[in-house]
């Protein structure tokens, strides 16, 4: 495993994170936690060093489960990335409730790497008329947290706003091979990085959707390269190719694609891709822009909707429907997860334009419109 350095303490991260988001699941839908700690404990044993997780994962689940995976001497091998959400908090004593929640969920008397969840202009606002930043210099102080950060969906100029309103020493910021000028891109990534800030990378293959099965447009490109790699890899080596960035988080769930990141996490260094190997990833993303429909990542962040739309479930078989137009089964899947035949109803025509879930991404309703 190879290790980049926090520029403001010298702290050696894994340049391959294990992103606690999406654990495996049991087929009643409940996170499979003896597998999802087999994992994780794997992935530590082959040099994983930075786990990330939130309350807001596998709603509340994800926090308890690391927090297993870490017993029996695991806890001493890693830092932990966990978050505050901002949507629970509506006072300064908020604030110390859930970390100290956080503490007794995890088994431990600190967090490694604390970050505000999530922050947008509003939310942003909100948490510093509520004292955040006092609550950070507090829980620093008495050693509740060792590095205080945050993570981000929002713009260029929204991102360093909040990179110089506070001594942070990380951030976390969703980039890959579409989203160079989305949300913060390569401005926002190399913006922070400037500040001295490490930058821990979210979505490198866009929630999955960059990976794995890949339209035949696009694996016709792959094939033309002289090395050949899966398109996880070279998603994975592209945002590994930017010094900028620290730690690169994989939502893990299968033992293969563990595997295999550990593998390419052993020798990608930066500045290491070709100008044909750059020049061949580019030709990747103009053809996925073409043929995607909606730019989503499959964050959840969206739900719950008030009218019982499961949006990013649809929007993935939306874009499914149109980036494999031989394959009949989104239809089919459509049907079964959200038209009620094999649970509860959750399509799209549920719809009653609420506007509550444009707050949350807006890029993605902007494009729509």
């Amino acid at each position: 495993m190879l290790y980049r350095n926090v520029p403001k303490t010298g702290d050696k991260l894994s340049i391959l994170g294990f992103g606690c988001m999406r654990l495996p699941t049991t087929k009643v839908g409940g996170v499979d936690e003896e597998r999802a700690i087999r994992q994780i404990r794997h992935a530590i044993d082959n040099g994983i060093n930075y786990l990330d997780t939130a309350p807001l994962y596998h709603l509340g689940k994800s926090e308890q489960v690391l927090g297993r995976a870490l017993t029996d001497g695991y806890r001493e091998k890693v830092r932990i990335a966990t978050k505050l959400p901002p949507w629970s908090i509506h006072n300064r004593v908020d604030m110390d409730r859930i970390l100290s929640e956080q503490l007794r969920t995890l088994h431990t008397d600190h967090i490694d790497y604390y970050l505000l969840h999530s922050l947008s202009k509003e939310s942003w606002e909100k948490l510093k008329n509520l004292g955040v930043l006092e609550f950070l210099d507090t829980a620093k102080k008495d050693g509740r947290i060792k590095n205080a950060g945050f993570s981000f969906h929002g713009n260029t100029a929204t991102l360093k706003e909040i990179v110089d309103a506070y001594d942070w020493e990380f951030c976390q910021i969703q980039y890959n091979y579409l989203d160079e000028q989305n949300q913060a891109g390569t401005e926002g990534l190399k913006y922070a990085a400037g500040k001295r800030l490490a930058v821990i990378i979210m979505e490198p293959l866009r929630g999955g959707n960059l990976a794995g099965k890949v339209p035949e447009e696009i694996q016709k490109i792959w094939d033309e390269a002289p090395v050949k790699r899966s398109a996880a890899e070279w998603g994975l080596r592209w945002v590994w190719n930017h010094p900028e960035a620290t730690v690169v988080l994989s939502g893990m769930n299968n033992e293969a694609n563990i595997d295999e990141n550990l593998r390419i996490a052993n020798s990608v260094l930066p500045n290491s891709l070709s100008q044909d190997e750059l020049e061949l990833i580019n030709k990747v993303r103009d053809t996925y822009k073409r043929l995607m429909k909606i730019e989503c990542t499959g964050c959840s962040y969206c739900i719950p909707c008030p009218s019982g739309i499961d949006i990013p479930g649809c929007f993935a078989l939306y874009n499914t429907y149109y980036l494999f137009p031989h394959d009949r089964s989104a239809r089919f899947q459509y049907l079964g997860r959200h038209g009620g035949v094999l649970a509860g109803k959750s399509y799209a025509g549920l719809c009653k334009q609420c506007g509550k879930c444009e707050k949350s991404a807006p890029n993605i309703y902007q494009s729509l419109n």
